[in-house]
């Protein structure tokens, strides 16, 4: 049976999986969801038999039910392959009492690569299956990792086009190159003179203005999105906290039907929906903890049951959680509403209007599989220590943020329950940062000098996309006002 996608806004506006990834977001403003959830057609047992590649086909099969087993196992294959520096693709490490899901060993190092190594297969596939042969014009906004790895996804993919916006002084060192050194005739780096709420903003206004749509099409092209809002971005994540239960299973970690908890570093809410979308489909879960830094709207969210993005955006040491509008809280808004657009439209009007929301006691019940927590950069930094003191293990800044609200939950709760702790980064993308947390004297200022000193301490190796930093030329240097991004993108298409 096919699965169609309704917007969270419009429930009129259906469309098929694959239409669904082509628009990225919905012409109304609103965001795809399941018509309905599937359920996993396959045992943990069968599950765990499986590599990440069969287990891939398992989960996203039950979601983009348009494309045949040939397509999709096509795009499965080209995004899973030897870019991932270990045949596991998302191992999990057992550190103390606790498991550490390792989603950085692509080639970018963050876990944006488990989703953005396969989002231009899964398009440029469904530009085909709709017979599209307009230009696709793939428009992000990065707090970090999500340019890099859309931009070493879509690199010269034929058909395609990214522009990628970022803020200026928002990421770190080693994000800012990874991004800037992007080699690719269809790519486009772009620094913003704001925060990442800016640059968000800034792309979404440009996706629902109507004039600036017709006159792309007009010159042949059309939109689409690699963040998080398109939802060929959220269902592959869904694959990796199916793949990390069934791997604990095969272990004998855990028994066939045991309930997990899992804490997510959050920024866009993405990473923490796909473990809910996970649950929803049958995966034993019990507590999804979502962990946010000083920048604590979700925190707050979760302890009030409102949304005010009106406060002081705070510039921390976990960039890609620099986040104070979480676009995909969207789809978990319509999901405890009892998926009505109608209310979901209203509080996202609100949003955009008065930058606050506040959602009723019935929804508020309806977020039971969540607790919120907040880590300050101090009891992150903290954090960085104790791991690696305790175990020798390094982790990085935002999987830092998971680990100390992890810690103050157990303390609070008395919860012992098995928990994922899901690691977003490679601590080689914070050098800096993770080697002060540490507390080395005389760190250097030089990135690869840093990393050979990361490499020292924590007995690992440097990875190839901090390695080739070193020598790659900065290809993009534009910077530009939050109010000339459109003027940017139709210089870009010639569209003036």
């Amino acid at each position: 049976m096919k699965l169609m996608y309704r917007s969270t806004r419009d429930k009129s506006n259906r469309v098929t999986a694959s239409q669904a990834v082509l628009q990225g977001l919905s012409p109304d403003g609103g965001l795809y969801v399941p018509e309905t959830m599937p359920a996993l057609a396959r045992s943990i047992k069968e599950l765990s038999a499986m590599d990440y590649r069969e287990l891939a086909y398992e989960v996203m099969s039950l979601f983009l039910t348009d494309f045949t087993e040939e397509e999709l196992k096509a795009c499965i294959s080209k995004a899973y392959d030897d870019k991932f520096d270990t045949p596991e693709i998302a191992p999990i490490r057992k550190v103390g009492d606790s498991y550490y899901l390792e989603l950085y060993h692509g080639a970018t190092i963050a876990f944006k690569d488990m989703a953005l190594s396969i989002l231009p297969h899964l398009l440029t596939t469904a530009a085909r299956k709709n017979k599209v042969e307009d230009e696709i014009v793939i428009l992000t906004a990065t707090s970090g990792d999500t340019g890099k790895a859309a931009l070493a996804g879509f690199a010269d993919v034929e058909g395609t086009r990214i522009i990628v916006f970022y803020p200026k002084n928002g990421v770190s060192s080693v994000q800012e190159k990874q991004m800037v050194t992007q080699r690719g005739a269809n790519t486009h780096v772009i620094g913003i003179r704001g925060n990442f709420d800016d640059a968000q903003t800034g792309v979404k206004r440009m996706f629902n203005n109507t004039e600036l749509t017709e006159r792309m099409k007009k010159a042949g092209y059309i939109f689409s999105s690699a963040n998080s809002i398109n939802i060929g971005r959220l269902v592959p994540q869904i694959v990796y906290y199916v793949y990390s239960y069934a791997s604990l299973y095969k272990r004998n970690e855990i028994s066939e039907g045991e309930k997990i908890n899992f804490v997510v570093p959050t920024g866009n809410f993405g990473n923490i929906l796909a473990a809910y979308y996970a649950k929803q489909i049958g995966l034993p879960v019990g507590k999804l903890i979502c962990a946010s830094n000083e920048n604590r709207v979700l925190y707050d969210f979760f302890e009030s049951g409102r949304y005010d993005k009106n406060r002081e955006f705070i510039i921390t040491e976990s960039p890609s959680m620099d986040i104070l509008v979480s676009s995909n809280l969207e789809r978990l808004i319509y999901h405890i509403s009892g998926d009505d657009p109608a209310k979901t439209a209203e509080l996202m009007k609100a949003l955009t209007n008065k930058g606050v929301y506040e959602i009723s006691e019935t929804m508020r019940k309806n977020l039971k599989d969540f607790v919120g927590g907040w880590a300050s950069g101090e009891k992150m930094r903290r954090a960085i220590r104790d791991v690696y003191e305790e175990s020798g293990y390094v982790i990085d800044t935002h999987t830092a943020v998971a680990a100390s609200v992890y810690k103050d939950y157990a303390g609070e709760t008395g919860d012992g329950t098995k928990t994922v702790i899901v690691s977003t980064a490679s601590p080689y993308k914070f050098s800096n940062s993770v080697l002060a947390a540490i507390g080395t004297p005389d760190i250097p200022e030089d990135d690869y000098e840093q990393a050979r000193l990361l490499k020292e301490i924590s007995g690992t190796e440097i990875p190839k996309a901090v390695g080739e930093l070193q020598t790659a030329p900065v290809v993009h240097n534009t910077v530009c006002d939050v109010d000339k991004m459109q003027s940017i993108v139709e210089e870009i298409l010639k569209i003036i």
